[in-house]
């Protein structure tokens, strides 16, 4: 008598049949079981999609972090990387707590029975709008909260922005590099930031009603309308019109938090007239420098939404920006701070450069307070010190990989920002011989 599945002395599948001879393999178990390969395959496809479908439920509620950070705690992180800006950064960390806090809350109370009294209260979404001179720190902001939080970030150009139908990028396209940052993960997208840089480009070219459409202009300020607020968009998954046939994704943004940054420049006049205070203008020498700035600061700190509306956003598109956050211009001081103090300082970063060659780097402090200034009077803020410190240190980092051991220890002096060179400290290389010759 034939044990198991071994029925004439063949030996088969016990669960489906097939003799050894008609698979590629078969597998024995205990006495009397076998299975094959393909019977393995199977089992294979419905644990991977058992494993889907929990990975799934996993992620929609790990979709939030597990615990909302507290302003404080946001507050500290953020300045390990960005200084100064303290007010900035006090109003960002509120309307982000209450954001994310918004979300999670309203996952607890999807879970309740008994739903509290105030879970009718509908909370409605705090999109920031930061508006500061150009390299004070709007992106780093929203990078680092991204970071502090622990969820997606995509940065976004609003210049390359144009109304559907037009040439240039559709509005969904913003939604699609959220996707493309989590890898598609759509949970994690719908809990995201989106940093919109150079908002102030889309104001509208004229308060005149034109008979031609303004399709780069307030077209767009239209189109972002629904997206800011929250609402379910059509997203295609690779982008653009150039693929019709393609399925699109529907992304929900009520969860998705907006920070959208500009320079506005000018907008100062405008607070100026509103206000009664003045521009100094064709300031000639550095007193009269310093009071234009200082001027042009206090103005900026009283910017409200008829600036701005004025200025060419339209009043739809202000109100759903409804925290409004001014970064101050970066002096001197603060740049030199910026040179040395975050954990990504730009001085840390080049050390680190010559520490990988076995060397040793350093500046004195004439040399960061050169640097700083420098900075200040090409007024691009922050990112005129990294090209600062690369036109000084590019002979160096040439010839870095040359020297070998034994370590050498470079530092940088005040002259050698000033003349925006640092080739004296090269030696035995080209430029010697070239001067011994």
């Amino acid at each position: 008598m034939a044990r198991g599945n071994e029925r004439g002395g063949v030996e088969r599948c016990t669960f489906c049949e097939k003799s050894r001879s008609e698979v590629q393999s078969l597998i024995a178990g205990p006495p009397g079981i076998y299975i094959c390969n393909e019977c393995v395959d199977i089992c294979n496809s419905i644990l991977r999609e058992e494993n889907r479908r929990v990975t799934q439920v996993a992620t929609e509620s790990q979709a939030l972090p597990t615990e909302i950070p507290s302003p404080r705690s946001i507050v500290e992180h953020l300045e390990e990387y960005v200084y100064g800006q303290d007010e900035a950064k006090r109003v960002l960390a509120v309307a982000v707590h209450n954001h994310y806090k918004r979300l999670q809350v309203r996952q607890q109370i999807e879970a309740m029975e008994e739903r509290p009294a105030w879970a009718d209260v509908e909370l409605e979404k705090s999109n920031v709008l930061l508006i500061g001179p150009t390299g004070s720190g709007k992106t780093l902001l929203a990078r680092t909260l991204a970071r502090v939080l622990d969820v997606p970030f995509a940065i976004a150009d609003a210049t390359t922005l144009t109304e559907a139908g037009y040439v240039g990028e559709d509005v969904e396209n913003i939604l699609l590099k959220l996707l493309q940052a989590c890898d598609y993960d759509l949970e994690r997208a719908q809990r995201g930031i989106i940093y919109v840089d150079e908002i102030d480009k889309i104001s509208r070219t004229t308060q005149n009603v034109s008979i031609t459409r303004d399709v780069s202009g307030e077209g767009v300020q239209q189109a972002l309308l629904k997206i800011l607020e929250g609402t379910v968009a059509s997203v295609p998954p690779q982008g653009g019109r150039k693929h019709p046939e393609q399925s699109n994704i529907q992304f929900d943004t009520s969860g998705v938090l907006f920070v959208c940054g500009g320079t506005f420049a000018g907008i100062e006049e405008i607070i100026g007239r509103r206000v009664g205070g003045s521009m100094i203008g064709f300031a000639t020498d550095e007193a009269s420098r310093e009071a234009a700035t200082q001027e042009r600061e206090r103005l900026l700190s009283l910017v409200d939404s008829k600036d701005l509306i004025e200025y060419g956003l339209i009043p739809e598109f202000v109100g759903r920006l409804p925290v409004q956050v001014h970064l101050h211009e970066l002096g001197v001081e603060d740049l030199v701070h910026i040179l040395v103090e975050p954990k990504n300082a730009l001085v840390r970063q080049f050390q680190a450069y010559f520490a990988m060659e076995g060397h040793e780097l350093s500046f004195t402090d004439e040399a960061l307070r050169e640097i700083a200034k420098k900075a200040h009077e090409r007024e691009t803020g922050v990112r005129a010190l990294r090209s600062i410190l690369e036109e000084t240190l590019h002979d160096l980092l040439f010839k870095l990989p040359e020297y070998g051991q034994p370590a050498r220890s470079f530092v940088i002096s005040g002259e050698m920002i000033r003349s925006g060179s640092a080739k004296v400290l090269l030696e035995g290389g080209d430029e010697a011989k070239r001067e011994s010759a």
